[in-house]
């Protein structure tokens, strides 16, 4: 073990220094990258309020729809952990912009679809395979800016900010996610894919300033290649990461019950269709991302909440979240059950996210986040075949199973030894990062 800690030390030792940046760049940096992940959490958030009714519209399926999300989730997870790692290479900027332009041309392809299927210009049949097709996209590309990012930011604080700064990334999706539904609610009165237009303009124009504005370290990347293709990669079993991993396939599964099927859970047991449902729904997801922001930039950085905190309570606010949805028979317990679950969701990404970066080497960050957004998408792969069966057997199922999923992740977080441990290691010296657990 010691020599191997050497090793590590030494290979990091010849990682290059970060740019040097003002404290004033270092924000502005930081305000970039919150404006373009918003961007993201607008498109991702409008897709799943104004889709379901689309697609009802189109005569798709439910299996249909929800399948257009999994197979790009399969590319998402495929992709997610490479885009990380080659981060680690070339660059954090690079692979942000390669992801914001996947992302703009997949949403504007995805309108241009809907669109031409709207006017009857060509079949279901056909419109089907363009329609995962251009959202192919997002997942072979997309997958790259929210780890890298994670990683930009990891880079730039320490261990014991580590928490606050990954809260920061995602609550500025999370806040994406709050603007994105009555963005969708106000536009869908004009055209009901107007937004997905404007969301792309938004991807786009954030490209444009993350080349512009966010400054990147210099490196000989001749040399960094020839010292990376030399040191050990990061495996899935290592036993810092395995359980991370677990918790993120867990907590996904149960992201992805609720985001994908909580509009037909509303329509079906509330009978409300078309636009009116869209608005509606909306609203509670609105409600869902303003709890999330609420927990990720009011009490996560102004409390300083630890990794064991983050994920015992979020769990457990989720617990009681999906309890109250199961039972809800009145729209505002429909909405009230999804402002909780944004709480609960609000502390456990971040506490993922935090706990997995402290869980390994400066050297490892692109990587460690790259593997943990690869899980943030397992859940929309497993949806359809989990899931959607269940809502068709009764619409509470799928959310009874995701409090169950919840129970787990509270049990790993009280008994897990590699999760425990965390938190005893959040505010040691930064040379601890070079050491493995």
């Amino acid at each position: 073990m010691a020599e191997h800690s050497k090793s590590e030390m030494k290979e990091d030792e010849d990682l290059p220094a970060l740019k040097a940046t003002t404290p004033e760049e270092r924000k502005r940096a930081f305000g970039v990258l919150f404006v373009c992940l918003l961007s993201l959490g607008m498109g991702q958030s409008l897709f799943f309020a104004v889709l379901p009714p689309i697609a009802r519209e189109l005569g798709m399926s439910e299996f249909e729809t929800t399948m257009i999300f999994s197979l790009s989730a399969l590319l998402w997870t495929l992709t997610s952990a490479f885009w990380g790692t080659r981060s680690d290479l070339v660059g954090r900027k690079p692979i942000i912009l390669m992801g914001l332009i996947g992302f703009g041309v997949s949403t504007l392809g995805f309108a241009l679809v809907v669109m031409v299927g709207l006017w009857g210009w060509v079949s279901l049949a056909l419109m089907f395979p363009l329609l995962i097709s251009v959202r192919a996209i997002f997942g072979t590309f997309g997958s790259g800016t929210m780890p890298a990012a994670q990683a930009y930011v990891a880079d730039r604080t320490s261990r014991a900010e580590r928490a606050s700064g990954v809260a920061s990334i995602g609550a500025a999706f999370g806040m994406g996610t709050v603007v994105g539904p009555g963005f969708a609610a106000a536009l869908a009165t004009f055209h009901i894919l107007a937004p997905f237009f404007a969301v792309s303009a938004l991807a786009f124009g954030g490209a444009f300033f993350i080349w512009l504005l966010l400054p990147e370290r210099t490196t000989p990347r001749k040399k960094l290649a020839e010292k990376q293709k030399q040191r050990r990669r990061l495996k899935l079993t290592d036993p810092r990461v395995l359980p991370w991993l677990v918790l993120g396939v867990v907590l996904s599964l149960g992201q992805s019950i609720t985001m994908q099927l909580v509009a037909f859970f509303y329509m079906d047991t509330f009978n409300v269709e078309g636009d009116e449902a869209t608005q509606l729904v909306s609203v509670g997801l609105m409600a869902m991302a303003m709890a999330t922001i609420f927990a990720q930039m009011v009490l996560i950085q102004r409390f300083d909440l630890s990794v064991q905190f983050l994920l015992r309570v979020g769990a457990a606010v989720m617990i009681g979240s999906f309890g109250l949805l199961i039972v809800a028979n009145s729209y505002g317990m429909f909405v009230s059950s999804l402002a909780l679950a944004g709480v609960g969701f609000g502390l456990l990404r971040p506490g993922l996210m935090a706990g997995a970066s402290l869980s390994v080497s400066p050297r490892d960050q692109g990587a460690i986040a790259g593997l943990i957004g690869s899980t943030a998408a397992t859940g929309h792969i497993l949806n359809p075949f989990i899931g959607v069966p269940l809502l068709e057997v009764m619409p509470q199922a799928p959310f009874m199973l995701a409090m169950g999923l919840m129970v787990i992740i509270l049990l790993m977080a009280m008994f897990h030894p590699v999760v425990r441990r965390i938190q005893a290691n959040v505010e040691e010296d930064e040379d601890a990062d070079l050491h493995p657990h």
